[in-house]
């Protein structure tokens, strides 16, 4: 691998995140030093042929040769889909015998609590697919009951009359002992090495059953749907020269190899998504802004990170579709709120937006595509927010008739509203949704909205996050450059990235030193096996710790950061209990300094830096940046509002709102009271002024 900073032999690295709507690329070119961004429909049966498409309009566009790409970073929504869709393969779960009902069995977390009919949370494999094996761990790991290899024939036999497409393996505490897991896997091995197995042990080797077996079923049913994508992008990566060397993005913000990717799908949960949470502490570095909530709004959904003292938060657990997910990723937050969520009228009469979306096909009524129900992106086109000769930098003509026509006749009509206050109608809806979600991902840590900026990103999210600030009392909106492929942005600029967690349940004591550093040890020197693995040379590696911990007798654990430490001593571990107590206070308002504390699981986030662009400054195009006016319905009336071109601003310009900004792939609304110049890294930041408190 090449050195940091060397170039890499071909000049051309590609960032790509494949979204539902649409496929992101930033391109950087180590020949100018400049990056480029570029848009393209994703197609949804066969989302690599939109990849590709888009690689090639890029490389006609900027002047470079598929055989000059040496990487691509690829951030894939394809396990998400596969999951939300329930396009998996048939699979068999594996546990140990008394065990098999704990999928269905769960948490039992009523979500309503005052509903009387509870939706059940689903199970990805059925009752007669989960089979019971004989053998019982214990949670010391000793073997309270020996695994029954005479009985392996008759289990391998019912394997079969189910046409398993795969298997899951997770036995009682195989955490604490893998023994059991391992010997298992060996024997379905040799006697069907065409079966995928995905054992717990290697997925998911934490405590708690419950959260380790959904993981491990996510994981083993997405293993034929990811290897068939795999292998259908490695086949279009001979086409015309085209070979660099690829890696896939992973929920922690991290990449991958294909070959972790494909053994382990589960990771890819968040890959898309992630990206933009990394480009938002990227940015919280090159802005002097410490505290941001980042808010990414694509054509489907609004994600919302929060990045606090330059840190990207990072949870242990989330969850697709109300089923765990026990690895380490990008806390972030999803609701169903993009440019193609659709509005409609309830049968109450009441006015509803998202979460479903018109997605890439049809899209939005805008589209022309054969969109009928009206969406966001149709009530800010209705409104003169967007320009229909320049949507996508004048790629495609946006239809303001039929826009008009299906927002009058499922909104206005219903609701009894002229045109103009059905679309307005559709963002006020739109933006409670996005504070409410914005407010939540604050308040649930403790943190005040008006100590943050909002980082604002994504194709859509620029024509709603002044008006959304103002709602919630945020002071500052960040635009950063090319904010419609951010995430891609973010990817360009990733590190290859391991976790490694051990759950070992020890007093945070100066008596369980010797235990402590005996598991860091492990830890460290299985993290380092795995960066040689991937071919990271020793100056290019970084181990950190971390400590999911809790006061005993909790039914919950913080996750705190331990630094590089290698050999941990009286005074490390003190300085990560104050660390814990702190957190517990920041979180839920009180801690116990005087009660004992338990680390229940250790972890190493094993870091191998990939060289790293360097990037020049683009300098302003040669040309006015007023482009004009345009008639827009602002505040009840319709006004000339001034139109901006972002590509040719200067640090001398200041916008007063109302105002449109335009570039390619983005349009930003600058609400009334608002003040915009350009800042930083080429950002674009508005401020007003805070109100008397």
């Amino acid at each position: 691998m090449a050195a940091r900073n060397e170039p890499l032999p071909r000049p051309v690295r590609i960032a790509a995140d494949v979204g539902g709507t649409f496929t992101d690329l930033q391109v950087f070119d180590a020949r100018t030093g400049l990056v480029h961004a570029w848009k393209t429909p994703t197609t949804p049966d066969d989302p690599s042929i939109g990849l590709m498409t888009g690689v090639r309009e890029a490389a006609e566009r900027f002047g470079f040769a598929l055989a000059d790409v040496g990487l691509l970073l690829h951030g894939t929504t394809i396990a998400t889909n596969a999951v939300l869709e329930r396009r998996l393969a048939r699979g068999v779960l594996l546990t140990t015998a008394g065990f098999e009902d704990v999928l269905e069995i769960n948490r039992h977390v009523r979500r309503d609590i005052y509903g009387l009919a509870p939706d059940p949370v689903p199970t990805l494999v059925p009752r007669d697919r989960r089979l019971g094996v004989m053998e019982r761990m214990r949670a010391d790991g000793t073997a309270e009951r020996p695994f029954d290899e005479a009985g392996f024939p008759a289990l391998l036999a019912r394997i079969e009359a189910l046409e398993a497409e795969c298997v899951a393996v997770a036995l009682l505490n195989s955490y604490a002992n893998p023994a059991h897991e391992r010997c298992l896997a060996a024997l379905l091995a040799a006697a069907r090495p065409d079966l995928p197995v995905s054992l717990s042990c290697e997925v998911s080797p934490e405590i708690r059953e419950y959260e380790r077996t959904s993981t491990t079923v996510l994981n083993a049913l997405l293993v034929p749907v990811v290897k068939a994508y795999l292998d259908r992008l490695e086949q279009r990566l001979g086409e015309d020269g085209f070979r660099p060397l690829v890696f896939l993005v992973q929920s922690n913000g991290g990449v991958c190899s294909l070959r972790t990717a494909a053994e382990q799908p589960a990771r890819l949960l968040l890959s898309g998504p992630s990206g933009g949470a990394l480009a938002a502490g990227r940015l919280a570095h090159l802005l002097s802004r410490p505290n941001l909530v980042a808010v990414d709004m694509g054509g489907t959904s609004f994600d919302v990170s929060v990045v606090q003292d330059g840190r990207v938060s990072v949870v242990t657990q989330g969850e697709i579709d109300r089923l765990p997910v026990r690895l380490p990723m990008v806390e972030m937050r999803t609701i169903g709120a993009g440019g193609g969520s659709i509005a409609s009228v309830d049968a109450g009469g009441r006015l509803t937006v998202g979460p479903r979306s018109a997605g890439a096909k049809p899209g939005p009524v805008a589209y022309g595509r054969g969109g009928t129900e009206p969406t966001v992106t149709d009530a800010n086109l209705a409104l003169g927010r967007l320009d229909p000769d320049y949507f996508l930098g004048g790629m495609m003509r946006l239809d303001m008739a039929a826009t008009r026509a299906a927002i009058a006749a499922k909104v206005g009509s219903p609701l009894g509203l002229p045109l103009e206050r059905a679309a307005e109608g559709v963002l006020t809806v739109t933006n409670a949704n996005l504070g409410a979600a914005i407010r939540l991902s604050l308040f649930e840590k403790g943190l005040d909205p008006r100590d943050f900026a909002l980082l604002s990103f994504g194709g859509a999210g620029g024509l709603h996050a002044t008006d959304v600030a103002a709602e919630i009392g945020i002071s500052e909106v960040i635009f950063p450059r090319d904010p419609g492929t951010l995430s891609a942005y973010g990817i360009l600029f990733s590190d290859l990235v391991q976790d490694i967690a051990r759950s070992r349940v020890m007093r945070a004591e100066a008596g369980a030193l010797p235990a402590i550093a005996e598991a860091v040890a492990a830890l460290r020197a299985e993290a380092d096996a795995r960066l040689a693995r991937d071919g990271i040379p020793p100056a290019e590696r970084s181990i950190e710790v971390a400590a999911d911990m809790r006061y005993a007798g909790q039914a919950f654990e913080l996750l705190i950061p331990w630094g590089e430490v290698t050999v941990p001593d009286a005074a490390a571990l003190a300085r990560l209990v104050a660390a814990f107590h702190a957190m517990h206070r920041q979180r839920f308002s009180y801690a116990n300094p005087d009660e004992p504390v338990e680390i229940v699981t250790l972890r190493a986030i094993a870091t191998g830096r990939l060289p790293k662009p360097e990037v020049g400054e683009p300098r302003p195009v040669a040309r006015p940046a007023r482009k004009g006016t345009r008639r827009v319905f602002e505040d009840g009336a319709w006004r000339d509002v001034p139109v901006w071109d972002r590509e040719a601003l200067t640090p001398a310009d200041c916008i007063e709102g109302p105002a449109l900004i335009e570039e390619p792939f983005a349009t930003h609304w600058i609400g009334r009271g608002w003040t915009a110049v350009l800042g930083p890294a080429g950002a674009l930041v508005a401020t007003r002024p805070r109100r008397a408190a």
